[in-house]
Protein backbone atom coordinates (compact mmCIF):
# COMPACT_ATOMS: atom_id res chain seq x y z
CA UNK A 1 0.00 0.00 0.00
CA UNK A 2 2.98 2.30 0.69
CA UNK A 3 4.41 1.67 -2.39
CA UNK A 4 1.48 2.38 -4.25
CA UNK A 5 0.98 6.21 -2.36
CA UNK A 6 4.53 6.31 -2.74
CA UNK A 7 4.42 6.16 -6.94
CA UNK A 8 0.95 7.82 -6.68
CA UNK A 9 2.52 10.89 -5.37
CA UNK A 10 5.43 10.96 -7.54
CA UNK A 11 3.32 10.70 -10.17
CA UNK A 12 1.61 13.89 -9.30
CA UNK A 13 4.94 15.57 -9.11
CA UNK A 14 5.92 14.46 -12.67
CA UNK A 15 2.37 15.55 -14.40
CA UNK A 16 3.30 19.52 -14.69
CA UNK A 17 6.46 18.36 -16.46
CA UNK A 18 5.02 15.95 -18.71
CA UNK A 19 2.58 17.72 -19.61
CA UNK A 20 4.93 20.67 -21.03
CA UNK A 21 7.70 18.42 -21.83
CA UNK A 22 8.54 15.37 -23.53
CA UNK A 23 10.58 12.72 -21.89
CA UNK A 24 14.04 13.74 -24.21
CA UNK A 25 13.30 17.07 -22.57
CA UNK A 26 13.33 16.14 -19.22
CA UNK A 27 16.46 14.14 -19.65
CA UNK A 28 18.20 17.20 -21.29
CA UNK A 29 17.49 19.36 -18.59
CA UNK A 30 18.25 17.11 -16.34
CA UNK A 31 21.82 16.34 -17.42
CA UNK A 32 22.85 20.14 -17.50
CA UNK A 33 24.29 19.33 -13.99
CA UNK A 34 25.93 16.39 -15.19
CA UNK A 35 27.66 18.38 -17.91
CA UNK A 36 29.05 20.79 -16.23
CA UNK A 37 30.81 18.11 -13.94
CA UNK A 38 31.91 16.47 -16.70
CA UNK A 39 33.38 20.24 -17.89
CA UNK A 40 35.15 20.45 -14.39
CA UNK A 41 36.73 17.19 -15.02
CA UNK A 42 37.81 17.84 -18.02
CA UNK A 43 39.22 21.22 -17.10
CA UNK A 44 41.30 19.60 -15.07
CA UNK A 45 42.93 16.62 -17.20
CA UNK A 46 46.47 16.78 -17.51
CA UNK A 47 46.53 14.21 -20.12
CA UNK A 48 46.66 16.55 -23.45
CA UNK A 49 45.93 12.98 -25.94
CA UNK A 50 43.59 11.94 -23.46
CA UNK A 51 41.30 14.90 -23.87
CA UNK A 52 41.34 15.42 -27.66
CA UNK A 53 40.07 12.00 -27.90
CA UNK A 54 37.62 12.46 -24.90
CA UNK A 55 36.37 15.96 -26.03
CA UNK A 56 34.63 15.06 -29.54
CA UNK A 57 32.35 12.45 -27.86
CA UNK A 58 31.16 14.87 -25.18
CA UNK A 59 30.12 17.20 -27.77
CA UNK A 60 28.39 14.89 -29.80
CA UNK A 61 26.71 14.51 -26.34
CA UNK A 62 25.46 17.88 -26.09
CA UNK A 63 24.54 18.18 -29.63
CA UNK A 64 22.19 15.25 -28.93
CA UNK A 65 20.49 17.00 -25.77
CA UNK A 66 20.59 20.21 -27.68
CA UNK A 67 18.35 17.92 -30.41
CA UNK A 68 15.91 17.14 -27.59
CA UNK A 69 15.94 20.52 -25.89
CA UNK A 70 16.83 22.75 -28.69
CA UNK A 71 15.93 26.27 -26.68
CA UNK A 72 18.30 25.13 -23.34
CA UNK A 73 20.73 28.18 -23.03
CA UNK A 74 22.62 25.66 -20.66
CA UNK A 75 23.27 23.43 -22.85
CA UNK A 76 23.43 26.18 -26.15
CA UNK A 77 26.40 27.92 -24.50
CA UNK A 78 28.17 24.67 -23.39
CA UNK A 79 28.31 23.91 -26.63
CA UNK A 80 29.62 26.72 -27.60
CA UNK A 81 32.57 26.58 -25.49
CA UNK A 82 33.02 22.97 -26.16
CA UNK A 83 33.43 23.82 -30.05
CA UNK A 84 36.13 26.51 -28.99
CA UNK A 85 38.05 24.54 -26.40
CA UNK A 86 38.80 21.74 -29.28
CA UNK A 87 39.25 24.05 -32.05
CA UNK A 88 41.77 26.12 -30.24
CA UNK A 89 43.56 23.39 -27.94
CA UNK A 90 43.95 20.90 -30.93
CA UNK A 91 42.73 21.67 -34.16
CA UNK A 92 43.82 25.59 -34.96
CA UNK A 93 47.64 25.06 -34.88
CA UNK A 94 47.53 22.37 -37.45
CA UNK A 95 44.70 22.68 -39.90
CA UNK A 96 43.49 26.60 -39.63
CA UNK A 97 40.30 25.77 -42.05
CA UNK A 98 39.01 22.75 -40.01
CA UNK A 99 38.88 25.21 -36.97
CA UNK A 100 37.75 28.03 -38.52
CA UNK A 101 34.01 25.51 -39.44
CA UNK A 102 34.59 24.22 -35.51
CA UNK A 103 34.25 27.98 -34.60
CA UNK A 104 31.55 28.76 -36.71
CA UNK A 105 29.39 25.74 -35.07
CA UNK A 106 30.20 27.00 -31.85
CA UNK A 107 29.29 30.33 -32.82
CA UNK A 108 25.82 29.15 -33.94
CA UNK A 109 25.19 27.87 -30.68
CA UNK A 110 26.07 30.41 -28.76
CA UNK A 111 23.33 32.74 -30.94
CA UNK A 112 20.26 30.30 -30.22
CA UNK A 113 21.66 30.38 -26.29
CA UNK A 114 21.54 34.52 -26.91
CA UNK A 115 18.30 34.16 -28.39
CA UNK A 116 17.13 31.86 -26.07
CA UNK A 117 17.89 34.15 -22.83
CA UNK A 118 15.87 36.81 -24.40
CA UNK A 119 17.51 38.22 -27.56
CA UNK A 120 15.13 39.18 -30.62
CA UNK A 121 14.81 36.30 -32.56
CA UNK A 122 14.91 38.32 -35.85
CA UNK A 123 18.09 39.92 -34.51
CA UNK A 124 20.85 38.95 -36.58
CA UNK A 125 24.41 39.48 -34.92
CA UNK A 126 26.28 39.18 -37.90
CA UNK A 127 24.83 41.76 -40.38
CA UNK A 128 23.69 44.23 -37.37
CA UNK A 129 25.58 47.31 -36.49
CA UNK A 130 27.69 47.91 -33.71
CA UNK A 131 25.43 49.97 -32.43
CA UNK A 132 22.30 48.65 -33.03
CA UNK A 133 24.40 45.19 -30.69
CA UNK A 134 25.48 47.47 -28.52
CA UNK A 135 21.49 48.48 -27.68
CA UNK A 136 20.02 45.22 -28.00
CA UNK A 137 23.10 43.26 -25.46
CA UNK A 138 22.56 46.64 -22.92
CA UNK A 139 19.52 44.49 -21.73
CA UNK A 140 20.84 40.88 -20.69
CA UNK A 141 21.81 40.44 -17.28
CA UNK A 142 24.27 38.01 -15.25
CA UNK A 143 22.72 34.82 -16.94
CA UNK A 144 23.78 35.72 -20.19
CA UNK A 145 27.62 35.98 -19.57
CA UNK A 146 28.75 32.70 -20.48
CA UNK A 147 26.43 32.73 -23.93
CA UNK A 148 27.70 36.49 -24.87
CA UNK A 149 31.38 35.28 -23.98
CA UNK A 150 31.60 31.92 -25.76
CA UNK A 151 29.82 33.93 -28.55
CA UNK A 152 32.17 37.08 -28.80
CA UNK A 153 34.94 34.23 -28.60
CA UNK A 154 33.98 31.61 -31.35
CA UNK A 155 33.27 34.98 -33.20
CA UNK A 156 36.72 36.96 -32.67
CA UNK A 157 38.75 33.79 -33.33
CA UNK A 158 36.99 33.31 -36.88
CA UNK A 159 37.78 36.62 -37.77
CA UNK A 160 41.35 36.13 -36.68
CA UNK A 161 42.14 32.97 -38.93
CA UNK A 162 40.16 35.56 -42.07
CA UNK A 163 43.04 38.66 -41.13
CA UNK A 164 43.03 39.37 -44.87
CA UNK A 165 38.99 39.34 -45.00
CA UNK A 166 37.69 42.91 -44.55
CA UNK A 167 34.55 41.65 -44.58
CA UNK A 168 35.36 39.72 -41.71
CA UNK A 169 38.00 42.25 -40.44
CA UNK A 170 34.92 44.65 -40.07
CA UNK A 171 33.27 42.53 -37.91
CA UNK A 172 35.69 42.86 -35.34
CA UNK A 173 34.17 45.89 -33.84
CA UNK A 174 30.49 43.57 -33.37
CA UNK A 175 32.22 41.11 -31.46
CA UNK A 176 34.02 43.88 -29.27
CA UNK A 177 30.64 44.96 -28.04
CA UNK A 178 29.28 41.73 -26.73
CA UNK A 179 32.66 41.77 -24.36
CA UNK A 180 31.55 45.45 -23.40
CA UNK A 181 28.70 44.00 -21.77
CA UNK A 182 30.61 41.28 -19.86
CA UNK A 183 33.10 44.04 -18.87
CA UNK A 184 30.29 45.71 -17.25
CA UNK A 185 28.51 42.77 -15.56
CA UNK A 186 30.78 40.16 -14.58
CA UNK A 187 34.77 41.15 -15.98
CA UNK A 188 36.09 38.07 -14.11
CA UNK A 189 34.07 35.90 -15.91
CA UNK A 190 35.87 32.86 -16.83
CA UNK A 191 39.15 33.85 -14.69
CA UNK A 192 39.08 37.42 -16.35
CA UNK A 193 38.41 36.04 -20.04
CA UNK A 194 37.05 39.12 -21.26
CA UNK A 195 40.60 41.26 -19.82
CA UNK A 196 42.25 38.29 -22.41
CA UNK A 197 40.21 39.44 -24.99
CA UNK A 198 41.08 43.15 -24.88
CA UNK A 199 44.83 42.32 -24.53
CA UNK A 200 44.41 40.02 -27.65
CA UNK A 201 42.02 43.29 -29.24
CA UNK A 202 44.40 46.26 -28.48
CA UNK A 203 48.01 44.42 -29.04
CA UNK A 204 46.89 42.00 -32.59
CA UNK A 205 47.09 45.52 -34.69
CA UNK A 206 49.29 48.09 -35.52
CA UNK A 207 48.41 51.26 -33.73
CA UNK A 208 47.57 52.71 -37.40
CA UNK A 209 44.91 49.98 -37.31
CA UNK A 210 43.15 50.72 -34.16
CA UNK A 211 45.82 48.72 -31.90
CA UNK A 212 47.04 50.21 -29.15
CA UNK A 213 49.62 48.54 -27.17
CA UNK A 214 49.72 49.93 -23.92
CA UNK A 215 45.95 49.23 -23.93
CA UNK A 216 47.03 45.49 -24.46
CA UNK A 217 49.61 45.47 -22.00
CA UNK A 218 46.98 47.03 -19.23
CA UNK A 219 44.62 43.88 -20.26
CA UNK A 220 46.75 41.33 -19.88
CA UNK A 221 48.07 42.39 -16.74
CA UNK A 222 44.54 42.51 -15.42
CA UNK A 223 43.70 38.77 -16.77
CA UNK A 224 47.14 37.55 -15.01
CA UNK A 225 45.78 39.64 -11.45
CA UNK A 226 42.48 37.21 -11.50
CA UNK A 227 44.44 33.97 -11.78
CA UNK A 228 47.42 35.52 -9.79
CA UNK A 229 49.70 34.72 -12.64
CA UNK A 230 48.98 31.03 -12.96
CA UNK A 231 46.75 31.04 -16.00
CA UNK A 232 49.64 30.10 -18.25
CA UNK A 233 47.31 31.20 -21.77
CA UNK A 234 47.67 34.72 -20.50
CA UNK A 235 51.44 34.95 -21.12
CA UNK A 236 51.18 32.83 -24.08
CA UNK A 237 49.27 35.10 -26.18
CA UNK A 238 50.83 38.48 -24.68
CA UNK A 239 53.71 36.85 -26.57
CA UNK A 240 51.74 35.80 -29.44
CA UNK A 241 50.09 38.93 -30.11
CA UNK A 242 50.89 41.58 -28.45
CA UNK A 243 55.25 40.86 -28.20
CA UNK A 244 55.21 39.58 -31.48
CA UNK A 245 53.26 42.78 -33.13
CA UNK A 246 55.45 45.24 -31.18
CA UNK A 247 58.66 42.77 -32.00
CA UNK A 248 59.73 42.80 -28.37
CA UNK A 249 62.06 39.29 -29.33
CA UNK A 250 63.79 39.41 -26.04
CA UNK A 251 59.76 39.89 -23.67
CA UNK A 252 58.71 36.98 -26.28
CA UNK A 253 60.89 34.36 -25.57
CA UNK A 254 61.38 35.23 -21.28
CA UNK A 255 56.74 35.18 -21.48
CA UNK A 256 57.09 31.70 -23.36
CA UNK A 257 59.99 30.37 -21.50
CA UNK A 258 58.29 30.66 -18.30
CA UNK A 259 55.49 28.74 -19.61
CA UNK A 260 57.14 25.54 -20.83
CA UNK A 261 59.07 25.48 -17.41
CA UNK A 262 56.21 25.95 -14.88
CA UNK A 263 55.32 22.77 -13.54
CA UNK A 264 52.51 20.62 -13.93
CA UNK A 265 49.98 21.20 -11.78
CA UNK A 266 50.70 24.28 -10.69
CA UNK A 267 46.97 25.25 -11.38
CA UNK A 268 44.72 22.16 -10.86
CA UNK A 269 41.29 24.00 -11.54
CA UNK A 270 42.20 24.66 -15.31
CA UNK A 271 44.90 22.26 -15.75
CA UNK A 272 44.02 21.24 -18.97
CA UNK A 273 43.96 25.02 -20.25
CA UNK A 274 47.59 25.20 -19.10
CA UNK A 275 48.67 22.25 -20.93
CA UNK A 276 47.21 23.60 -24.20
CA UNK A 277 49.13 26.66 -23.09
CA UNK A 278 52.57 24.83 -22.68
CA UNK A 279 52.20 23.17 -25.71
CA UNK A 280 51.15 26.08 -28.01
CA UNK A 281 54.23 28.00 -26.22
CA UNK A 282 56.64 25.54 -27.21
CA UNK A 283 55.06 25.39 -31.08
CA UNK A 284 55.43 29.80 -30.62
CA UNK A 285 59.25 29.45 -29.75
CA UNK A 286 60.00 26.81 -32.64
CA UNK A 287 58.49 30.05 -34.43
CA UNK A 288 60.89 32.72 -32.73
CA UNK A 289 63.92 32.71 -35.39
CA UNK A 290 61.29 32.64 -38.49
CA UNK A 291 59.35 35.74 -37.10
CA UNK A 292 62.00 38.44 -35.77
Amino acid sequence: MKIKIYRLLVLLVLLPWLGACSMGQIVARTSVSIMDGNVEAMEQETDLVLAEAAIPANLKLIEGLIVEDPHNPDLLYLAAQGFYGYAFGFVELSDPQRAEKLYARGYVYGVRGLHALGLDKDFDLATASPDAIEKAVAKMGAVAVPALFWTASCWAKQIDLRRTDPARIAQLASTERLMARIREIQPDYYYGGVYLYYGVYYGSRAPMMGGDFARSEENFLAANAVSDNRLLIVDVLQAEYLERQRLDRDRFHRLLRRVVTDPVGSFPEMALVNQIARARAKYLLDKESEWF
